[in-house]
């Protein structure tokens, strides 16, 4: 099955399930900051959204409210993500590299952990 693609209050909503495991629409609602909380019936709207992409799936009752958990792990949507902002440059990864050691968000210990990665699939005689 392909993963869906999420919006940004969908992963944000999937973020709380990844988090706190499986809750509520109320919940969910509950974990957004106070000041720019969506409305409930908005949340509710993004979860069955999510329940209609597979992202997510009912996992019991209680009373009259649905219990949430996701169906997709946050490694396969973090893999998703990257892989469509790679789709975005073609492939290059260079020009996003550029971006973010220019903006002050790759590290010297980023690059540290990139070489043991790929030592790691060397070692392993993946391809790279």
């Amino acid at each position: 099955m392909a993963l869906p693609k999420l919006s940004k209050l969908e992963l944000i909503i999937m973020e709380a399930l990844w988090t706190k495991g499986p809750c509520s629409i109320r919940e969910i609602h509950e974990t957004f900051p106070a000041r720019s909380r969506p409305t409930y019936s908005t949340v509710q709207t993004m979860v069955y959204r999510l329940e209609a992409k597979k992202a997510l799936r009912r996992c019991k009752k209680i009373s009259n409210a649905f219990i949430f958990e996701a169906a997709v792990s946050r490694e396969a949507a973090e893999r998703k993500l990257v892989g469509d902002l790679l789709g975005l440059f073609g492939g290059r990864i260079r020009p996003i590299i550029a971006h973010l050691i220019e903006s002050g968000s790759f590290t010297r210990e980023d690059i540290r952990e990139a070489e043991k990665i790929l030592l790691d699939h060397e070692s392993k005689g993946e391809a790279i």
